[in-house]
């Protein structure tokens, strides 16, 4: 017998980010102040910043549902992050985002 959940796939956003010269320590410490609000939020599964070699961030997220990504991306944290990144970005964010197709574990949803 092969049962089907009806809960909502967990969606998945990440993307790089590519700093202007000389903003790399601003951007920096801003997706930094995102960290622990947004583990904080809702329907949080993940929540990771990386740097690469390149200079670039590297974020990835996990929600539980695109109902919660939504609720995060409405926050006053994340608006006001988002009206002042263009000053510190090289270029638009390189940004993907889908549903999870992959089971998630249990444990974590």
């Amino acid at each position: 017998m092969t049962t089907t959940s009806t809960a909502p796939a967990p969606v998945s956003l990440y993307g790089f980010l590519t700093p202007k010269a000389g903003h790399a320590d601003e951007l920096r410490r801003l997706l930094m102040e995102l960290v622990e609000p947004s583990r904080g939020h809702g329907g949080n599964l993940q929540y990771h910043l990386h740097e690469q070699e390149d200079g670039r961030f590297f974020l990835y997220e996990v929600w539980r549902s695109q109902e919660d990504l939504d609720r995060h991306n409405a926050t006053p944290l994340l608006r006001a992050f988002m009206e002042g990144l263009p000053e510190h970005l090289e270029g638009a964010p390189e940004a993907y985002f889908g549903a999870m197709r992959s089971s998630y574990p249990a444990s974590v949803a």
